[in-house]
């Protein structure tokens, strides 16, 4: 239940709120008391989220002051030694296990906590569903000591999801609920909560979905916070991991300057960025092996950045560039590097989606250096019609060697899909849209631009 105090002269109050569906209760008193309590039951929902908003606005404007929950109880042990051990090979079970053994012979309930879910990836058939339910237990039995209570509460409504991996955290999902909901932590209370938390040390992914759903979708804060706690083990991060336009629209989403989350995190295996106002700096991960941006809007700039990064290991990029009306720029001019194959040794996927200029990419790409090492090509989204098509067809011993082209989404007709139907064994052509470049404006659209 969130909680308010205000503390001024002899004045040394709490206040609570909390809401169950039509349902509104509310605590307060001295602190240090019970208090009193009251509930509202509201004929509608809509008017239980009123009556909630209305009330917390009330007491903010009173003075009162939210405050963030705090762990109690005993404090998880901690050996510097066996736990840089476990950093130095966050992947293998052994450094769990030594450290699992050392926890179990200082009372952490961890150590059977990791002693019993390294057993249980051993096992098969009945014993494995035997011990789930142990570790289940364990997890149950120990909640507040293994995830604290603050945590816990987000867990309970749903921001926080987590896997649990050897007796920590290995993966981590935050996300705002539903519009109506009111969590006791705000979303970036709970990740610095649990990027500071000892199960969470050896964290390896990370993923934010809606950080807002008022409309103001950014990212800009809780790349900030990543950055500056996120444990080293490190490595997947996706911003932006929600479903459009049916949560909010892509260029609603402001993912922010990525730069501080680049620096701290040199190695990172994976980065995956959906929404607009994205700004890349100078881009060094020398451990990348994936790069994904989703945007209906990429700035010149972000798509100079990435034709310039370096990341010697990846092995997939793909890029959706967006419409001009959303911001977009940049052309196939700005992306040499990559065509080159400039110091990408380990390239096997390029996605160049969603470009406003598909037409320019099909008479560069099959003179490409990029193309002869791909396994995989994915210009699906663009504006690429039948005539596109044809320069792809006249080239098609540059294809040949593909396992997968993918022009789903673009402008072609049927013709213009039996022309590049077989490039290559697998292309993927379907769902492809009108051409409205016969309309008034004569513009060609990108599937996905607002």
């Amino acid at each position: 239940m969130p909680r308010y105090e205000f503390k001024e002269g002899s004045s040394n109050k709490f206040w609570e709120i909390t809401k169950d569906e039509t349902k509104v209760t509310t605590r307060w008193g001295r602190i240090g008391t019970e208090g009193q309590e009251k509930v509202q039951t509201f004929k509608f929902t809509y008017e239980a989220n009123t009556a909630y908003d209305k009330l917390v606005l009330e007491k903010e404007k009173k003075g009162y002051t939210r405050m963030k929950p705090e762990d109690t109880g005993p404090k998880p042990k901690s050996n510097p030694e066996l736990e840089a051990a476990i950093l130095r090979a966050p992947e293998s079970p052994d450094g769990y296990l030594v450290y699992g053994d050392w926890l179990q012979s200082q009372g952490d309930p961890r150590g059977e906590f990791i002693a019993l879910q390294h057993a249980q990836l051993q096992a098969t058939g009945a014993e494995a569903t035997a011990l789930k339910r142990k570790v289940a237990n364990v997890l149950k039995k120990h909640e507040g000591f293994l995830v604290g209570t603050a945590l816990a509460s987000s867990l309970k409504d749903k921001t926080l999801s987590v896997e649990w991996h050897l007796g920590f955290i290995r993966s981590a999902r935050l996300a705002v609920g539903d519009y109506d909901e009111h969590p006791e932590l705000e979303l970036d209370e709970t990740l610095k909560l649990l990027l500071k938390h000892p199960s969470a040390r050896f964290l390896q992914e990370l993923v934010i979905g809606l950080a807002d759903n008022d409309g103001e979708n950014h990212y800009g804060n809780l790349i900030r916070h990543i950055a500056k706690n996120a444990p080293k083990t490190l490595q997947k991060v996706f911003l932006g991991d929600y479903v459009f336009p049916d949560d909010t629209e892509i260029s609603w989403t402001d993912v922010g300057s990525v730069t501080p989350l680049c620096e701290a995190l040199p190695q990172l295996r994976s980065l995956r960025l959906r929404g607009g106002g994205v700004s890349l700096g100078k881009i060094d991960l020398p451990e990348l092996r994936e790069f994904i941006l989703e945007s209906g809007g990429l700035g010149r700039p972000s798509v100079k950045a990435i034709n310039a990064a370096k990341w010697p290991k990846l092995e997939r990029l793909e890029v959706w560039f967006g419409s001009e009306n959303y911001g977009a720029g940049g052309s196939e001019k700005d992306l040499q590097n990559i065509l080159d194959a400039k110091d990408l040794p380990e390239l096997k996927h390029l996605g160049l989606c969603n470009a406003e200029f598909t037409a320019q990419l099909c008479v560069l790409l099959p003179k490409s250096r990029v193309l002869k090492q791909l396994e995989t090509l994915d210009l699906s989204k663009g504006t690429m019609t039948d005539a596109d098509a044809a320069v792809l067809a006249a080239n098609a011993d540059a294809f040949k060697h593909l396992k997968r082209l993918d022009v789903t989404r673009n402008l072609l007709t049927t013709k213009g899909t039996k022309l590049i139907a077989k490039l290559c064994p697998d292309v993927a052509h379907g769902n492809q849209r009108r051409d409205r470049s016969d309309g008034e404006d004569g513009e060609r659209y990108v599937a996905v631009g607002e």
